[in-house]
């Protein structure tokens, strides 16, 4: 079913400027909605056209801000209907794709790997072959640092092999794959980027920075898989977004780009910092009662880090301090208490 919310025409464009069509998948979610309201706000003569399932890591609350602009449009539906995807490109006119919509929660990818396999393996391939129908000028895929596996001692580049060690990291890495294959075989003009974990507002709370967040506004402690000293690079939302849009205005078909932070933190030390930013505390007994050690995933990778210089070199570099960038959040999700309901259980890391 093609289910479209607004107040214009199907094929209506804002008149005036240059006129593009954007289609953002997953625009409900936490990249995405950020993504929307940054090209809303910035392109005031284009249309951009949310297509979104709604699941629950998704919500129309995320873009409260843009929700009755005139070129903004919602349509809920899930990626992997080729009626509904084909007719959407039909429809619209559609010269850009960003491509966000995905599974992505680790602990599930091992519970559900064919779920995993088919949203963001066979949805990505429904999306491509219309989107090369149509002819869009430019088709941007947000894959994942997951993709190159752990590395402990190398910083990963674009031309490192992909060795994912999990089920979600496999159907990323089939997909960016089939992405590549299009520009290959049609010269369908795709990008693939690689991003280090994004946090910021709106992110749903089975990621680990707004689950610590929200369970230490419940006066709850945060779980620990294993032993914690995995670490991850961390990028605000505000570079990511950045960074889409250099890619889209400068980025060169067929290329990957790593999208990567020089902020590098264990989750065991994450859990320390936001402690003591939210109970003022300092004394490691103090640390020790909000901490809680969980079984770890069937396999967790150290660490992730990448370079970024080729992304760079078009411009683009973080500007978010972490100091800055955490406290933001952290500020975000005490003024929106019920943005999200709380969940348990196990933290994506």
């Amino acid at each position: 079913m093609f289910v479209s919310h607004t107040r214009e025409s199907s094929s209506a464009k804002p008149k005036g400027g240059v006129q593009k069509g954007v289609l953002v998948t997953g625009g409900a979610g936490f990249i995405g909605s950020h993504m929307i309201i940054t090209l809303v706000e910035k392109f005031p003569q284009w249309q951009i056209i949310n297509l979104d399932k709604l699941d629950s890591c998704s919500s129309l609350k995320n873009l409260s801000s843009v929700d009755q602009r005139p070129n903004y449009k919602f349509i809920q539906g899930d990626i992997c209907n080729p009626y509904l995807i084909n007719t959407l490109f039909e429809r619209e006119n559609i010269d850009i794709v960003f491509h966000f919509a995905a599974q992505t929660h680790v602990d599930h990818s091992f519970r559900w790997p064919a779920e995993f396999k088919r949203v963001n393996v066979d949805g990505t391939r429904v999306l491509l072959k219309a989107a090369c129908e149509a002819g869009v000028e430019k088709f941007i895929y947000a894959s994942t640092d997951e993709v190159y596996g752990e590395s402990i001692d190398k910083e990963c580049d674009e031309f490192c092999p992909r060795q994912p060690s999990n089920p979600y990291a496999a159907s990323k890495a089939a997909a960016e794959s089939i992405v590549l294959s299009y520009w290959k075989k049609y010269k369908l003009p795709v990008i693939v980027t690689r991003s280090n974990n994004v946090y910021g507002p709106h992110q749903y709370l089975e990621k680990v920075i707004p689950k610590f967040i929200s369970l230490l506004l419940l006066n709850k402690k945060c779980p620990i898989q294993g032993s914690g000293l995995q670490s991850r690079h961390f990028l605000h939302t505000d570079d990511a977004i950045e960074a889409f849009l250099t890619v889209m205005e400068k980025g060169v078909p067929g290329e990957i780009y790593n999208m990567g932070s020089n902020f590098e933190l264990s989750i065991i030390q994450l859990a320390r910092e936001l402690i003591k930013m939210m109970k003022s505390t300092s004394a490691e007994e103090d640390f020790n009662n909000w901490l809680d050690f969980v079984e770890d995933r069937p396999h967790n990778d150290l660490r992730y880090p990448m370079n970024s210089d080729k992304l760079q070199g078009l411009g683009w570099k973080p500007c978010v301090t972490w100091p800055e960038g955490i406290r933001k959040t952290v500020e975000w999700y005490r003024a929106h208490p019920n943005h999200w309901s709380v969940i348990e259980g196990s933290t994506q890391l």
